[in-house]
């Protein structure tokens, strides 16, 4: 087991994917964030309130969506839905998907299935934690990365977050 983002790590990317989705951003009015169920939620959640911040009294945009039933391998596999929270219109919205991780973008690809199920968004961007490059089995590419690592097919990233576990930590096993 090898050690990506350890939990202090994690706190500093945080902080710079927020600072990342602002950047060129004046009004928040039409940004939502939206979380990937089950993984990806708990990076958003962190996100929002990072965003949310530095916004100060701005409000933002915040959903989690659900994407069992949109998936290419859930014939193959048993997945237990969750739930989709989403509050408001993504009509004409800037949408910015938050996963985990992206590894062959089969993930994003059910995201983007799912969520013209809600409206037509003016833009769709993602933010991942860690990027896993040379996997992608699809054109997919993250907008907004913790950290891009180099890995091989055998070896699983796991994510690990206080929510869940002991403690915040990316590692990389065999």
């Amino acid at each position: 087991m090898k050690s990506i983002l350890n939990e202090k790590q994690i706190a500093i990317t945080i902080k710079r994917l927020a600072h990342q989705i602002m950047e060129n951003r004046t009004d928040l009015s039409n940004v939502a964030i939206i979380g990937l169920q089950p993984r990806g939620i708990f990076l958003s959640d962190r996100l929002y309130e990072e965003v949310k911040r530095l916004a100060g009294d701005k409000k933002v945009n915040y959903g989690k969506l659900d994407i069992t039933f949109y998936r290419d391998d859930v014939r193959n596999e048993l997945h237990k839905a969750n739930a989709t929270e989403i509050p408001f219109s993504i009509e004409n919205a800037d949408v910015v998907l938050v996963d985990d991780v992206l590894y062959t973008g089969r993930t994003t690809r059910a995201a983007l299935d799912a969520l013209l199920d809600f409206g037509r968004p003016a833009k769709v961007e993602l933010c991942v934690l860690i990027d896993r490059r040379y996997s992608r089995e699809l054109p997919i590419h993250a907008d907004y990365t913790g950290k891009s690592i180099d890995s091989f097919e055998n070896q699983k990233v796991l994510v690990r977050w206080k929510e869940n576990s002991e403690k915040d930590e990316v590692t990389i096993v065999n």
